[in-house]
C-alpha cells in the first residue's frame, strides 16, 4: 500500500526538523579548547628526570582521564616514550633516565583530542643536563730501553668509576710548554692506548675536554726515562771531561753500523771550503769521500756520525769502523772537522778544539800540530784519529789535548799496546797505529805520499 501524499510530507518535515536540530544544537558545535604544557627536572646523566604533562581546558580546569603520548628525542628522531593518563587535575607524571647528549633529553608531549575537546601539543622541552666530575689516569713504564717502544693506557672515569667515552690527548712535555702527540678516543670501557717511541727522558700526561655530561679531566704527570741499549762507558774516577761539550749526533740509522759512502755533497764541500780544505790543498773534491755511520756513544747510545777521507782509503775506514761498531767499541763522537772552524794555528780545521772534544775525524789540510809549517797526513785524507781525549798525541810542544791520560789506558776506549782491541781492528783493515805512544789516536793507510813528503816526520810522529 503506497503512503500518501500527506504521510510523505510529514516524514519529509520530520526529517529536515531533525537535521536542522542537529545542526544548530551545542553538541554541534566547535570542540572545546585544551592546552598542554610540559616540565622536565634536570640532573647528571643516567638520574632520572621527572616529566609531567598538564592538559587543562580554556577555563583552566583540568581535564581528567585523557591519554597523553610522551615523546623524547633519539639520534634526531622522535620516539614514543609512554601513553600516560591524567589525573582528575589534568597531570600525567612518569621519570626518564637522562642521556649523555643534552639532544636526547628533549621531550614533547601531544593530545589528539575527542568528541568535545580539541587536541593540543606541549612546546619542545629539554632536561638541563648537570655535569659531573671525572679523572684520568695514565699508566705507562717508568722505563724504555732506546729504539723500543712503551705503551701509553688512558682510563676515564667518572669519580664514582663509570666509564667515559670521549677524545683524550697525550701530550708530552717539550721545553716548558706540553705539545700534544695524538689523540685518542675512550672506548666504552673509558680505555685507550697509544704505543709510543720516546728517544729521549720524556714526560707525558693525558687531558680531556668537558662533555656534555661529564667535566674535563688532567692526568698526573709521567715519566719515562730513556735507557741506552747498550753498555755506558765507565771512566777512572778523577778522569777529567772534555774542555768542550758538543751535542748529541742524530740517532742511528737502521740496523748494524750502515755505512753509506758517497761523493762530497754540495752542501758539504761548502761548509768544507775555507776550513778543512782550501786551495793548495794535495787532494781535491773528487779525491775525497763523505762516509756516514752508525756508531755506539759513551752513553750506550747508537749514533750517527760522518768524516770525510781519501776515496783510495775509505774502505779501509769504512771497515775498521763497521767493526768497532759490531764489537760494541765507543767512539766519543764524529764529526767532520769543519764543525769546529778554521783555526790559524793549524792552517786548517781546528784540530786542538777537535782533540779537546775528544772528536774522532779524518781528513783536515792542516799543519801538523805543535808544528807551523808541516803538513800533517790528514791533508791527504789517509789518517784517522779515534777518541782524541782519551787517547793523546805527544806534540813538539808537549802533550795534547791533556797529559792525564797519556800514561793510562781504558778497556774499551783508549789504546797503549797494539793487544786493544781498537788497534787490532785498525791493524786487520790496513789502519796503522803508526807513531805507538807518541800519537796514541792516530792510524794512517798505506794510502799516503812518501816519507819526502814529509822530511821532518822521518823521527817525530806527524798528527
Amino acid at each position: 500500500m503506497r503512503p500518501s501524499p500527506t504521510a510523505l510530507l510529514v516524514l519529509v518535515t520530520t526529517v529536515l526538523a531533525s537535521v536542522a536540530t542537529g545542526l544548530f544544537s551545542p553538541a554541534a558545535s566547535a570542540a572545546e579548547p585544551t592546552s598542554l604544557t610540559l616540565t622536565a627536572t634536570g640532573g647528571t646523566a643516567g638520574a632520572a628526570s621527572t616529566v609531567t604533562a598538564q592538559l587543562v581546558r580554556a577555563d583552566g580546569s583540568g581535564v581528567a582521564g585523557a591519554p597523553v603520548l610522551l615523546e623524547r628525542s633519539h639520534a634526531g628522531t622522535w620516539v614514543a616514550v609512554a601513553t600516560l593518563t591524567t589525573d582528575a587535575s589534568g597531570r600525567a607524571v612518569t621519570s626518564a633516565p637522562l642521556a649523555q647528549a643534552s639532544a636526547d633529553n628533549a621531550f614533547r608531549a601531544s593530545y589528539a583530542g575527542d568528541a568535545s575537546l580539541a587536541p593540543a601539543a606541549s612546546p619542545v622541552v629539554v632536561a638541563p643536563l648537570e655535569r659531573v666530575a671525572s679523572r684520568l689516569r695514565l699508566r705507562a713504564p717508568r722505563t724504555v730501553v732506546d729504539e723500543r717502544t712503551a705503551t701509553l693506557r688512558v682510563r676515564w672515569t667518572t669519580n664514582d668509576g663509570g666509564p667515559v667515552s670521549g677524545e683524550v690527548r697525550l701530550e708530552q712535555r717539550v721545553g716548558k710548554r706540553w705539545q700534544v702527540v695524538e689523540v685518542v678516543t675512550t672506548d666504552a670501557s673509558g680505555r685507550a692506548r697509544l704505543e709510543v717511541e720516546p728517544r729521549t727522558d720524556s714526560r707525558w700526561r693525558a687531558r680531556a675536554e668537558a662533555l656534555e655530561w661529564v667535566d674535563g679531566a688532567t692526568s698526573r704527570p709521567h715519566s719515562i726515562d730513556n735507557l741506552p741499549p747498550g753498555e755506558r762507558v765507565r771512566l777512572p774516577a778523577g778522569a777529567p771531561r772534555p774542555r768542550i761539550s758538543l751535542p748529541d749526533q742524530p740517532h742511528a740509522v737502521g740496523e748494524g753500523p750502515n755505512p753509506v759512502v758517497t761523493t762530497i755533497p754540495d752542501d758539504v764541500w761548502d761548509e768544507m771550503t775555507g776550513v778543512s780544505w782550501h786551495p793548495g790543498c794535495p787532494v781535491g773534491r773528487e779525491g775525497l769521500r763523505l762516509l756516514r755511520i752508525n756508531y755506539w756513544d759513551y752513553d750506550g747510545y747508537r749514533r750517527r756520525g760522518e768524516l770525510v777521507a781519501a776515496t783510495g782509503a775509505m774502505e779501509r775506514m769504512r771497515g775498521a769502523l763497521a767493526d768497532m761498531y759490531r764489537a760494541r767499541l765507543p767512539i766519543r763522537s764524529m764529526w767532520r772537522v769543519d764543525r769546529f772552524g778554521f783555526s790559524g794555528r793549524s792552517r786548517g780545521g781546528d784540530d786542538y778544539a777537535s782533540m779537546a772534544a775528544g772528536n774522532t775525524s779524518a781528513f783536515n789540510c792542516r799543519d801538523v800540530t805543535g808544528r807551523p809549517g808541516v803538513r800533517s797526513p790528514h791533508s791527504w785524507g789517509g789518517s784517522l784519529d779515534v777518541n782524541t781525549w782519551e787517547n793523546p798525541f805527544r806534540s813538539a810542544r808537549g802533550i795534547v789535548p791533556n797529559a792525564w791520560w797519556q800514561p793510562r789506558s781504558h778497556p774499551r776506549v783508549a789504546w797503549r799496546s797494539r793487544s786493544h782491541p781498537v788497534v787490532r781492528i785498525m791493524v786487520r783493515h790496513g789502519l796503522r797505529w803508526a807513531y805507538g805512544l807518541s800519537d796514541t789516536q792516530h792510524f794512517e793507510t798505506a794510502y799516503r805520499p812518501s816519507r819526502a813528503a814529509y822530511p821532518r816526520c822521518a823521527v817525530l810522529s806527524c798528527d
